[in-house]
């Protein structure tokens, strides 16, 4: 197509996207003398694009799945269906001139490429156009738990995991570029065992259509550690925690544990013991560095941790808040008074939403609460400000209250590898 085709045929989609608008606008009336009606014979398309009618360079060849694009050509109205390789698009008639036809594509893998647009006529006639479909690359989400031991088993979310060729899977490698044995993989899931010598950092996946690198997580996180019970402690508050290393056994060496009964049925903890269900972090009395515990940006980073939950957990929620570095020696900011206002925490309670109102893991897991949530008082309302720098040189945990009211019951939630990382 010459420059001069190509320049009627933008002002015609201009025209067509328009009349599109208008159409959209028009209401709804069954005596409308513009109501759609399909017309006879064959489409002709000289062109796909962008439908943007600012957009005087947005022709396109191929385009990935869930990608909105317009046909333009001649005839539109004679096409009742558009298939994109083997998966059928859905129509609009509202999105249909007698030269533009704005379709999405389908957003389903095809199982037969043929990079081609087939047009189906309302007197079932088949044309084609030569147009790809592009399949992202592999998308790594979550892990359930990225602290596994080597031989263990994991599992990776996320999308996208098509086997390569050759193979009923794809291919999974940890640092430093070891590859593991997958156990079985599905469209969204990857369950592999970790290999000998799996080290810290990120992990590839390697489809069909190309390779990716975890960017939201990294296995066996070590970045931004602010707890570990190992290395680091809560030592210097009123209480440190109740440290344990089995039953169950440990993810990482040394964990936290609240366990204990708990009763939370009136909405105040009524039975909650602030020794076996808390931990207060002091940055200026546990001999941390004057500041925040972290440097990374507050709009990007996330807290996670890992939980096993192996007794019923039904009551309270779990407190996280970070306090300023140079406060110690008191707890008004849990509930706030004339002197201390109540800071912002984050509020994590599954078993609210949990069948049954119980909740319980099977074995360790990885829990993710962004930056940008601890924006919470200890009823679960929410607070006008959110943390801010400055308010990060300690931090404190503790199952209490958080807006829901649960049944009594004796939980054992272990906690470790509390750290902020960037969320990707």
């Amino acid at each position: 197509m010459n420059m001069k085709n190509i320049y009627k045929s933008t002002i015609k989609i201009v025209a067509s996207l328009i009349v599109l608008a208008a159409i959209v606008a028009l209401p709804a009336c069954n005596d409308n003398p513009d109501a759609y009606e399909s017309t006879s014979g064959k489409p002709t398309v000289s062109y796909v694009r962008i439908p943007d009618a600012l957009s005087s360079d947005s022709l396109v060849t191929h385009a990935f799945m869930g990608t909105t694009v317009a046909l333009v050509g001649e005839n539109m109205r004679s096409i009742k269906e558009v298939w994109f390789n083997d998966q059928k698009a859905t129509l609009n008639t509202s999105l249909i001139t007698p030269t533009c036809l704005i379709v999405t594509v389908p957003d389903s893998i095809p199982d037969l490429v043929t990079s081609k647009i087939y047009m189906v006529t309302s007197s079932n006639d088949t044309v084609k156009y030569n147009f790809g479909v592009d399949v992202p690359n592999p998308l790594l989400n979550t892990m359930d738990c990225e602290y596994v031991a080597d031989g263990g088993t994991a599992v990776i979310n996320g999308n996208f995991f098509l086997p390569v060729d050759g193979s009923a899977v794809p291919e999974v490698y940890f640092t430093p570029n070891i590859k593991a044995t997958v156990v079985s993989a599905t469209l969204n899931k990857i369950t592999v065992k970790v290999p000998v010598g799996a080290a810290v950092g990120p992990i590839s996946v390697k489809s069909r259509y190309g390779t990716s690198r975890s960017k939201a997580f990294y296995f066996r996180d070590n970045r931004g550690i602010i707890l570990d019970w190992d290395n680091t402690n809560a030592s210097g508050g009123w209480r440190a925690g109740v440290i344990a290393n089995s039953n169950p056994a440990g993810i990482s060496g040394n964990y936290v544990r609240f366990s204990g009964a708990h009763d939370d049925s009136k909405g105040s903890g009524s039975t909650w013991n602030e020794d076996a269900f808390s931990f207060n972090l002091w940055g200026t009395a546990n001999g941390r560095p004057q500041g925040d515990l972290f440097s990374t940006p507050l709009a990007s980073s996330v807290l996670k941790f890992e939980v096993n939950v192996d007794k019923a957990w039904s009551s309270g929620a779990l407190q996280m808040i970070f306090t300023p570095w140079a406060m110690s020696a008191k707890n008004t900011y849990i509930g706030g008074d004339a002197t201390q206002p109540m800071l912002p925490g984050a509020i994590w309670n599954p078993w609210a939403t949990a069948e049954k109102g119980t909740f319980k893991t099977n074995g360790w897991i990885t829990v993710s609460v962004p930056i940008k949530d601890f924006t919470y008082d200890r009823a679960g309302g929410k607070l006008a400000t959110g943390t801010q720098v400055g308010g990060f040189g300690g931090l404190t945990f503790f199952v209490y209250a958080g807006g829901v009211v649960g049944t009594p019951c004796t939980p054992d939630i272990c906690i470790d590898n509390i750290r902020v990382v960037p969320a990707e």
